[in-house]
């Protein structure tokens, strides 16, 4: 199993004067909290993208991290989510069958909802995606802000990563060239089935102050 460690984003959102992934997160980069996190779940490799002004920071932390058993290399993002992901797996190994695609934003994701991507995709699914019940009413609006409908509650799902899938699923669905904000939506066009296996409240992504706040709060709570 092969891990893609998207870590490119620029931070602006956050209000951050550094890339998101190496803003501190009590002491600790979000970056750093995600990859130890992610080799929790022993991936056979894992391809950690950053920005290009980046790749020699980075390399130098996953020296900091030590012996892993896992293959970890650093690859420069592209301007696009979807071009940054597409270059890390480009640097996988040929024998890597299941790859999984994680924002490093979500630094404190426990590796239990790795393992249940896995264990799903070694059931057999091409594609699985953690998620959680979403508890608000959702509105669907126009472009004038009208409602359009309201969606049952019951059917949606709030996702996260990491987003796990058949290799060469993945691979066909960034070739196609769509644009998305994950890699399920893109391997649903290509229409196949994506399942949702649990997720969890600790796997919020760090995007705004705020969630930096609630991020701060969370592992305080940690035993």
């Amino acid at each position: 199993m092969g891990v893609v460690v998207v870590a490119a984003g620029s931070g602006t959102r956050l209000g951050a004067d550094r890339p998101k992934a190496f803003v501190e997160l009590v002491g600790v980069t979000i970056l750093e909290r995600s990859l130890r996190g992610v080799l929790a779940a022993l991936p056979d490799e894992v391809v950690v993208v950053v920005p290009p002004t980046h790749v020699d920071e980075t390399s130098a932390l996953v020296e900091h991290l030590g012996e892993s058993g896992s293959r970890i290399s650093v690859v420069a993002g592209g301007a696009e989510r979807t071009d940054s992901v597409s270059a890390g797996l480009a640097e996988l190994s040929e024998g890597i069958r299941w790859v999984l695609v994680h924002d490093a934003a979500r630094c404190l994701t426990p590796v239990a909802v790795f393992e249940r991507v896995l264990a799903a995709l070694r059931a057999g699914v091409v594609g699985a995606i953690p998620g959680v019940p979403v508890v608000d009413t959702i509105k669907v609006v126009d472009t004038g802000g009208v409602i359009t409908e309201t969606p049952l509650r019951e059917t949606l799902r709030a996702v996260q990563t990491p987003q796990g899938f058949d290799r060469e699923v993945l691979t066909a669905a960034h070739a196609a060239g769509a644009a998305a904000t994950d890699d399920a939506a893109l391997v649903e066009a290509l229409g196949h089935d994506v399942l949702v296996v649990k997720g969890d409240h600790r796997a919020l992504k760090v995007t705004t102050p705020e969630d930096l706040v609630r991020a701060e709060r969370l592992l305080s709570e940690l035993p």
